[in-house]
C-alpha cells in the first residue's frame, strides 16, 4: 500500500508515493478523490531488453535506481562510492512541504530534500548533503540537483541566451531526445543566462499552453536543463531540473560538514508563460528583501557626464533632476581617487578629493534638500591591477596566476579571504553613514573565469558567491533602510538568489527602447517589473547609435523601476516639461504596476508588441501598444487585449499625455478617439483593431471598470 503526501496550494498539486520515494505528479490542482487513481496508473508497463521490473524515477534519481540520465547526487570519496545507494530513513510533511531524509550507510553520507509549495503555486526545492562517515578522506561532492519529471505532452523547450546590450533573447525548439542542458561558467549568470527554463506543449505562448519551468536561484556557476531518454522517466516524458555546476574540488566535505544547494524553484502554469509570471511574480514580492515603499524615480549620471565629475555641473544635473521630479539622485563611476578612467582605481573607495575637494556629503545633503535620495555606484567585488590595493595585497586577487587576463582592465577581489571581505565591509560602511548614502548601485563587469584562491589553490566560486551573499547581508544588517541594485555589467546578474538580497536589479545596459523593449518583456517572465530598473536615456541610443523619440523612450521605461540616465541640463523646455509629465504620470500609475498581474499578447507579427500590467481585483489595467519595426502587413487587424476580467464591462481608451505618438497610416480606427466600452472576454478573445504605429513608437491604453 502505497503512502501518498499531497501537496496543494494555489491551484498547484505535488504527489508523492512515499512508499516509493517518487513523485506521481506536478501540475494541475487533484481533486483528493482522484489520487488513488493516481497511484494506481503511476506504474508503466515493462518493456523489452530493459529492467524485470517496470522503471520508475525516485524523488532523488541516481543510477542505481536506474536512471540513465544525468544524477540527482553524484559524489566520491577518494575514488571510492561512486554510485550513491541511497535509503529514505524518514520524512516530516504538512499540507504544503515534504521533507524526505537518505542515508548511504557505505558512503558515509546523508541527504535530505525539501520541497515547499508557496501560496502562488511555485515549488522550492532544495538538497542537502553532509558527510556521516568517520573517515579522514573528504566527500567530494560532484552534483546535488533537483530533477522532477514533467509528461510526455509537454514537446518544446524554451530558455534564453544574449549578450552586453541584448540580454534575455527567447530560444525555443523541440524537445528531442537527449539532453538539452545550459551550464553557466562564468561565476555570475551572465548576459546569456538560461534565466527561465520552460517546457510545455505544443506551440505553448504568453496566453495559451502548458508550461513547467525551472530556474535555478543562485549567482554564480550553476547549470539547468532537459532530458528525455527513449525510455522515458518511468511514466513520465522528461526530467526537468537543475542546480549548482560545482567544478573539481570545490566541495569536499568533512565529517560533520554540510553542503546546502541553491532553491530551484519549479513553476507550473496552465495558461501560457503569463500564468507561470504571475506566480512568480508573486513569490519574489513574498521575499523579506521585496521592497515594500513607491520605488522613486531615479536618475543615474553615468550617460550625462560619464568619468567628468565636476562638482557644479552635477549639483546643477541634480536641481534639474528635481525640478522634473526625480526622486532619487545617484551618482556613478569616477568618484574615488585614481579613477579618471576606467583603467585604475577599483578597490580604492576613498573619495577623490582633487575632483570633491570637500567630500561627497555636501552633494549628497543638497540632493536631501531637494527631497530626493541619495545613490551612489560601487563595484565591491573587483579590483584594478593598477590601484593601491593590488599594490598593497596582491594575496587579495582571485586567480589562478598573477599572468591570468583582466577584463575590463580589472581583477577579481577574493571575497573568501576574511581580511579582504572584512576590509571592503568595513570602507562601503563607513561611506553609507558619513556621506548619507540611500541607495548603491552595485556593479559586477566581468565574468570569474579561473577563479581560483591563492589561499587554498582551490576554485572559490561558489565560495566568491556565498562571501558576496554574506557580504551584502551584513551591509543590510547594519543599514537596514539601504537599498540595492544588482547591476553586472547591465543585465548579467540577474536571478532570485540576488532578488533575496537587493532591491532592484538592472535589466541591460542598453537604453535603446527598441532593444529594451525585448529585454523587459523576456525578463518579465520571472521578475516583476518594479523591481526592473528601466531608464529614459538620450535622443541617440549610446550602446546603438540609434535615434528614438521621446515618447517612445519614456513610455518603454514606464513599465519598470523608471529612471532618467540622460544630462538633462541640456533638454530644450519642452523636453523638460515632457518629462515632468512623464514622472507625474509614473507616480500615478505606479502603484498599479508594480502590484498588479503582468500580462503580454501573444505577438500579432514579430515586429509588434502589446503588453500591460492588471490590477488584481481586475478594476484597471495599463498597456503599450509597441511596434519596432515595419512589418509586411499594410494595416493591424484585431488586436487581443489580455488579463481583464470576462464577465466585467470596461472602457478602453488612448492616453497621449507623453506626446503624440506616430503614425503610418492616414488615420485611425473610428472607435479610438472617443474609447470603447467592451466586456473583458470581449477585448481578450475578439480584440479591437489598434493604429498602425511608425517603427520606434509605442501607444499607451488604459481600460477601467465601469
Amino acid at each position: 500500500m502505497s503512502e501518498l503526501v499531497h501537496l496543494t496550494s494555489g491551484g498547484v498539486s505535488v504527489v508523492i508515493d512515499l512508499t516509493g520515494a517518487r513523485l506521481l505528479h506536478w501540475g494541475a490542482e487533484l481533486d483528493s478523490a482522484d489520487v488513488d487513481a493516481l497511484a494506481a496508473t503511476s506504474t508503466g508497463a515493462v518493456t523489452f531488453s530493459s529492467f524485470d521490473d517496470a522503471r520508475v524515477f525516485p524523488l532523488l534519481a541516481v543510477e542505481a535506481d536506474g536512471w540513465s540520465g544525468a544524477p540527482a547526487i553524484a559524489w566520491h570519496r577518494g575514488g571510492l562510492h561512486s554510485a550513491p545507494l541511497l535509503r529514505q530513513v524518514g520524512s516530516t510533511a504538512t499540507p504544503t512541504s515534504l521533507r524526505v531524509e537518505y542515508e548511504d550507510a557505505a558512503a558515509g553520507a546523508s541527504v535530505v530534500l525539501d520541497l515547499r509549495l508557496d501560496a502562488a503555486g511555485v515549488l522550492a526545492a532544495q538538497v542537502s548533503v553532509t558527510s556521516t562517515a568517520a573517515v579522514d578522506a573528504p566527500l567530494d561532492l560532484l552534483a546535488a540537483r533537483v530533477l522532477l519529471p514533467v509528461p510526455a505532452h509537454a514537446t518544446e523547450v524554451l530558455d534564453h541566451t544574449g549578450r552586453w546590450t541584448g540580454e534575455r533573447h527567447p530560444q525555443r525548439g523541440a524537445l528531442r531526445h537527449g539532453t538539452h542542458l545550459r551550464q553557466v561558467r562564468r561565476g555570475r549568470g551572465g548576459h546569456d543566462a538560461p534565466f527561465l527554463t520552460a517546457v510545455g506543449t505544443d506551440g505553448f505562448g504568453f496566453r495559451a499552453g502548458e508550461v513547467w519551468t525551472a530556474h535555478v536561484a543562485w549567482s554564480g556557476d550553476l547549470e539547468v536543463g532537459v532530458e528525455r531518454l527513449p525510455e522515458g522517466a518511468g511514466v513520465h516524458g522528461a526530467v526537468l531540473g537543475g542546480g549548482e555546476l560545482l567544478l573539481p574540488g570545490e566541495i569536499r566535505l568533512a565529517t560533520g560538514e554540510t553542503y546546502v544547494s541553491p532553491v530551484v524553484y519549479l513553476t507550473y502554469g496552465a495558461q501560457g508563460l503569463d500564468s507561470v509570471s504571475a506566480r512568480l511574480h508573486r513569490t519574489v514580492r513574498s521575499f523579506d528583501a521585496h521592497p515594500t515603499t513607491p520605488r522613486p524615480l531615479v536618475l543615474n549620471t553615468w550617460e550625462a557626464v560619464y568619468f567628468d565629475h565636476d562638482p557644479a555641473a552635477i549639483t546643477a544635473l541634480a536641481d534639474a533632476a528635481a525640478s522634473v521630479g526625480v526622486e532619487r539622485f545617484v551618482l556613478d563611476d569616477g568618484w574615488f581617487r585614481g579613477r579618471p578612467d576606467d583603467w585604475s582605481g577599483l578597490g580604492d573607495w576613498h573619495i577623490d578629493l582633487a575632483k570633491w575637494p570637500d567630500g561627497l556629503r555636501p552633494l549628497a545633503d543638497h540632493v536631501h534638500a531637494l527631497g530626493m535620495q541619495f545613490g551612489l555606484w560601487f563595484e565591491p567585488e573587483m579590483v584594478n591591477p593598477v590601484s593601491d590595493l593590488a599594490a598593497e595585497h596582491p594575496d587579495w586577487i582571485l586567480q589562478a596566476s598573477p599572468d591570468s587576463a583582466t577584463w575590463r582592465h580589472q581583477k577579481v577581489l577574493d571575497l573568501t579571504n576574511p581580511d579582504a571581505a572584512a576590509s571592503l565591509l568595513e570602507r562601503i560602511d563607513t561611506l553609507v553613514a558619513e556621506v548619507g548614502i540611500d541607495f548603491i548601485k552595485w556593479d559586477h563587469n566581468r565574468d570569474l573565469h579561473a577563479a581560483v584562491s591563492p589561499r587554498t589553490g582551490r576554485a572559490a566560486v561558489h565560495a566568491q558567491t556565498t562571501a558576496f551573499y554574506a557580504l551584502l547581508d551584513a551591509l543590510r544588517e547594519r543599514h537596514p533602510s539601504l537599498e540595492v541594485e544588482s547591476c553586472a555589467s547591465g543585465g548579467a546578474r540577474v536571478d532570485l538568489g540576488v532578488l533575496q538580497r537587493t532591491q532592484r536589479v538592472w535589466a541591460s545596459d542598453s537604453n535603446d527602447p527598441v532593444e529594451r523593449q525585448r529585454i523587459q518583456r523576456w525578463t518579465g517572465t520571472l521578475v516583476p517589473p518594479e523591481v526592473v530598473g528601466s531608464h529614459v536615456g538620450p535622443p541617440i541610443a549610446e550602446t546603438t547609435h540609434r535615434a528614438a523619440s521621446l515618447p517612445f523612450r519614456m513610455t518603454t521605461a514606464l513599465f519598470g523601476h523608471a529612471g532618467i540616465e540622460w544630462d538633462i541640463t541640456r533638454c530644450t523646455s519642452e523636453e523638460r516639461e515632457a518629462l515632468t509629465r512623464w514622472t507625474a504620470l509614473y507616480r500615478e500609475l505606479r502603484p498599479l504596476l508594480h502590484s498588479g498581474v503582468t500580462v503580454r499578447a501573444d505577438a500579432v507579427d514579430e515586429e509588434t508588441m502589446l503588453h500591460g500590467v492588471v490590477a488584481v481585483d481586475g478594476s484597471r489595467g495599463v498597456f503599450a501598444w509597441v511596434r519596432l519595426g515595419t512589418s509586411v502587413d499594410a494595416f493591424t487587424p484585431r488586436t487581443r487585449i489580455p488579463g481583464l476580467l470576462a464577465g466585467e464591462r470596461y472602457r478602453l481608451r488612448v492616453r497621449e499625455e507623453l506626446g503624440a505618438v506616430a503614425r503610418h497610416q492616414v488615420a485611425d480606427p473610428a472607435w479610438l478617439d472617443a474609447g470603447i466600452e467592451a466586456t473583458g472576454s470581449f477585448l481578450e478573445s475578439v480584440g479591437v483593431p489598434l493604429p498602425l504605429l511608425a517603427p520606434g513608437s509605442a501607444l499607451l491604453l488604459e481600460a477601467v471598470r465601469l
